[in-house]
């Protein structure tokens, strides 16, 4: 028997076409990033921020910098998802939680923060692959949390990131990463598309 989460996977299709018009409560938008801050992160740096465009004004600003695409408008919802560069700045209160909880030890929390602090500096490259990381499996998570509400979802890479930016007044540290629309779809969306076969993709060494 298939499981909730292969099923998920397995039926997760790319919505382009959205039924408009159906707004999101906060209560459901608020689910969906509740659930997408549990994917993982290096260091559980948590290194993302989450911009929920729902009113048609917002909605309105991110389609002109994602190229008109009229998915951002009929969606409930259009979440940019950021990740955060300098994130090292953060660890200790990041981690903080999880010493009190004892998750973990401080003495083990100490060693990460001064791990990351050694090496984030020192690597704007580092930095900004770990914030592109972090954000992507954040959205990954997402759609699939939206896949388990009976929801439809689509990630969207096709927008000028410099003017999301200045949409929607993000600060130097935040990158702009990905969009992913949430909402019910309508018809006309495609069947999940053929993947390729698994030789052309898996080495078991």
């Amino acid at each position: 028997m298939t499981n909730p989460i292969q099923h998920a996977i397995e039926s997760r299709i790319s919505i382009n076409h959205f039924q408009p018009n159906c707004p999101f409560d906060e209560d459901v938008i608020t689910s969906l990033i509740y659930q997408a801050t549990k994917a993982p992160s290096a260091y559980n740096l948590q290194n993302w921020r989450f911009i929920a465009a729902r009113s048609h004004e917002a909605k309105v600003r991110l389609k002109a910098a994602a190229f008109g695409q009229q998915k951002i408008e009929d969606a409930s919802v259009a979440f940019v998802i950021c990740g955060t560069l300098a994130a090292h700045t953060q660890l200790a209160s990041a981690l903080q939680p999880s010493v009190d909880a004892q998750i973990m030890a401080q003495d083990i929390a100490d060693v990460w923060v001064a791990r990351a602090s050694v090496d984030h500096p020192a690597s704007p490259v580092l930095q900004r692959d770990e914030a592109v990381r972090s954000a992507s499996l954040a959205a990954m998570t997402l759609m699939l949390a939206a896949q388990g509400m009976k929801l439809g979802s689509c990630a969207m890479s096709g927008f000028d990131a410099e003017l999301v930016r200045q949409s929607f007044n993000l600060s130097a540290d935040e990158l702009p990463v990905m969009i992913v629309t949430v909402g019910h779809p309508a018809q006309g969306n495609w069947p999940q598309k053929i993947r390729k076969a698994l030789p052309e993709v898996l080495s078991i060494v």
